[in-house]
């Protein structure tokens, strides 16, 4: 498939270094040289391209950002009446007041909250908030928390360090060698793999970093005994709550698990796609960022605030996070039935509203990359994983689990052949990180 789109990526290639602004986002990852690339409207969980090809979104939704589906009415409605009003002063938004107080509802153990724009800068600020807070520098810490100096540092010691937690191929170009040793990793549910670093670093690291929960749930007592050890050392806690918050209640993750971080970062989902980022924590280590310069012009606009404190409340009022959990379920069970139906061998992870699975085969990256074709020419945006939202209907989920049954009919018959690569009317995706050109 071609069109405007592919057309547009071959120019932005030339004018932008990697393609796109977000790595998740570049169309090699999802299906070189036929992707749409672009979009030229979206709503609810339809997105039209540049060419006015209309697709349902049951992949990542905005890459996780937009919880209650594209251009939710009631969030559009609250950032439109900002925008009327005037979305940037001298003076300082009051929503901004009327947000922490709405986050320390929900999170009674944080006393003062921070803000930011973006996911990875708002996990720089509450990392910087933990080494004012404790004087230490080092940074133990397990999953993906973005692209910025202190997480790469991993890298520089060990050139595959991140591999397991974000993709391989990694280099820490362009870090500061000096960071060598001040990121230190360990793997979920690894508590022994965090003990071995504590002792080898004790009364040297500032911070314990991690999700609460991503692709499996924490083991019996795991995030508890994490707890205790950043309490014994003392350490910050810090939940990266960007992609896991508001997925299975109103707020953190966290909250279900009974375990208190002493910062949480929240992001994407926040404010249904605008850009919002908020660092709450308790007061004794929030009052820190006092200590150190954390300040940007763009963290005191209205939009984000608004945007957000009109998520959350529908998030709150709508229990939003059953209706993604009871689809994310039929979603996983779905995948998990037509692979039985038409003997496809597949492994599926993930909390029920952020879904993945994998083909279980040699040549796995050609097997999905065909799966997002086939699903393509039937109207889906696909790949293998599903990012459920508000705005995913019953409906929704019926039509595109035909179309997964009907495309793993075709992907067992081409297997059994040897014709997965035959069937590719472009090159197979990319998994890693690497250079375009």
């Amino acid at each position: 498939m071609s069109g405007k789109g592919q057309s547009l990526y071959k120019k932005a290639k030339r004018l932008i270094p990697g393609g796109t602004q977000l790595l998740s986002k570049r169309p090699e990852f999802f299906l070189p040289d036929q992707w749409p690339s672009y979009y030229s409207k979206a709503q609810g969980v339809e997105v039209w391209d540049l060419d006015n090809r209309k697709y349902v979104d049951m992949c990542y939704m905005g890459i996780g950002g937009c919880i209650l589906g594209y251009a939710d009415p009631d969030v559009d409605a609250a950032v439109k009446t900002a925008i009327d009003a005037g979305s940037m002063s001298t003076l300082n938004c009051p929503e901004e007041v009327e947000l922490a107080e709405l986050l320390f509802e929900l999170h009674p153990w944080a006393a003062m909250a921070r803000y930011a724009r973006g996911g990875g800068e708002a996990m720089t600020v509450a990392v910087r908030i933990a080494r004012a807070s404790t004087r230490k520098d080092k940074i133990i810490f397990c999953g993906y928390h973005g692209w910025h100096d202190w997480y790469l540092a991993a890298n520089l010691a060990e050139k595959t360090a991140l591999d397991g937690h974000l993709l391989p191929g990694l280099e820490p170009t362009g870090v500061p060698r000096s960071l060598r040793g001040t990121a230190l990793v360990f793997h979920y549910n690894k508590i022994d793999e965090l003990k071995t670093l504590v002792s080898r670093n004790k009364g040297e690291f500032a911070a314990i970093v991690m999700e609460p929960v991503r692709n499996y749930e924490p083991e019996p007592g795991f995030l508890e005994e994490v707890r205790e050890i950043a309490t014994s050392q003392k350490a910050v806690l810090i939940f990266d709550e960007i992609t896991s918050g508001w997925r299975l209640n109103t707020g953190g993750a966290h909250l279900k698990y009974g375990v208190t971080p002493d910062i949480a970062v929240f992001a994407k989902a926040v404010s249904n796609g605008y850009p919002m980022a908020a660092v709450i924590g308790t007061g004794d280590v929030m009052q820190a960022a006092q200590d150190s310069f954390i300040s940007s012009l763009n963290w005191t606009e209205k939009i984000g605030p608004v945007a957000a404190l009109a998520t959350i409340r529908k998030h709150r009022r709508y229990n939003v996070a059953e209706h993604l959990i009871r689809l994310g379920k039929r979603i996983q069970s779905g995948w998990e039935a037509a692979a039985k139906q038409n003997g496809l061998k597949i492994s599926i992870t993930g909390i029920p509203p952020l879904g993945h699975f994998s083909f279980d085969y040699n040549n796995g990256g050609a097997i999905r990359t065909l799966f997002t074709q086939e699903m393509l020419k039937k109207g889906f945006l696909a790949t293998n994983a599903f990012y459920s939202s508000y705005a995913h209907q019953d409906h929704h989920a019926k039509s595109y689990l035909q179309a997964v049954d009907e495309t793993f009919s075709l992907l067992a018959k081409a297997i059994e052949k040897n014709e997965v690569e035959k069937l590719l009317k472009g090159p197979v995706a990319q998994s890693g990180f690497r250079r375009l050109t």
